[in-house]
């Protein structure tokens, strides 16, 4: 385990050797698979990043049943896998020690359980994210932006809400829930944006039907243009408004950022910045290049945007001097 995982661990006060070795398995995915967030993480108080760490393990291994194009199994299978790691989870969140113990599956489920009872996180937001990932095992396609909506709901929104309890308010945490909704559903339609030639090649795509139509654009222009690696103003427009609605959803997300305790802003301000440069980079690349490769946030962008970010979380720091407890005593881990 990595000197700083460690003492990321000791800092939040786990000190379980199952649960240590849990957590460090979903650090260890988040900083292999999710590099924006990952970054993000680290402008974290150290005790608080564990608990991120593990919902994002969590969310990216649900994920991977159903996307890893190299699972050749049947949607049906993947439906059933899903099953039964809804079954698990909820017997993980009840207190049942996962098994068999030592595996990937049995980390992740182990560390968002321990997670959801030392910050109160609700089980309803688990329920409702598995729901969503059911729906793609036979969902490709959305007609309208309000069906769109009913997916991101379990797939994005609620990932905001389970992130509220850690990062801490200022406010009434319900005053903040549906700006914190507000900003998964920003990011997720951000992937949607930068991902759709990658959905493509999956036979799914996240961007509503009714409205690609608006601009002339339906499902089989969009595989044209991939497959050929042609560009067309029809898609530049659909894309173009897409971006546009997308920013929107940051507006609105933003009020609820000042609603964040101190020492957990500067985290998500480095985040939205990251992922609203996706934004940019879609636009600089002239909307349709993201059908024939993915865009990025340059390195130096990265270090410009968190700099800053982490100057301002050490001082919210030392305003803060945060204790070293958990917010809630857990029930014993795996490893006890």
């Amino acid at each position: 385990m990595p000197g700083s995982g460690r003492a990321e661990l000791d800092a939040a006060g786990i000190t379980d050797p199952g649960l240590r070795t849990a957590y460090a398995a979903c650090r260890e995915l988040n900083a292999r698979h999710g590099r924006t967030y990952f970054l993000a993480t680290r402008l974290l108080p150290a005790r608080r990043r564990p608990a991120v760490h593990a919902l994002y393990g969590f969310a990216r291994y649900a994920d991977e049943i159903v996307d890893d194009l190299s699972d050749g199994r049947p949607a049906a299978e993947r439906a059933a896998a899903l099953d039964a790691l809804a079954d698990d989870l909820a017997a993980a969140l009840g207190g049942d020690a996962p098994t068999p113990p030592g595996d990937a599956r049995a980390a992740v489920l182990a560390a968002v359980a321990d997670t959801a009872r030392r910050h109160d996180i609700e089980h309803r937001h688990f329920a409702d994210f598995i729901a969503s990932m059911r729906m793609d095992t036979h969902v490709t396609g959305y007609a309208r932006y309000a069906d769109l909506a009913r997916y991101m709901h379990g797939s994005a929104a609620v990932i905001g809400l389970q992130m509220l309890p850690v990062l801490g308010t200022v406010t009434d945490r319900a005053q903040a829930e549906p700006h914190a909704a507000a900003l998964g559903v920003a990011f997720q339609l951000t992937n949607f944006l930068r991902d759709v030639g990658d959905d493509l090649d999956r036979g799914r795509v996240y961007l509503p039907a009714d409205e690609l139509a608006a601009h002339g654009v339906d499902r089989d222009l969009l595989l044209w243009c991939r497959r050929r690696r042609a560009r067309d103003p029809r898609v530049r427009a659909a894309l173009a408004h897409l971006v546009a609605r997308t920013r929107g959803v940051y507006r609105r997300a933003a009020p609820g950022i000042p609603m964040l305790e101190p020492v957990s802003r500067a985290c998500i301000e480095c985040a939205a910045a990251l992922y609203g440069g996706i934004l940019d980079r879609i636009a600089d690349a002239d909307y349709d290049a993201v059908l024939h490769r993915r865009v990025r946030v340059p390195t130096a962008r990265r270090i410009a945007v968190a700099g800053p970010g982490l100057l301002r979380a050490g001082l919210a720091r030392v305003g803060a001097a945060e204790p070293r407890t958990t917010l809630r005593t857990p029930s014993p881990g795996p490893g006890a």
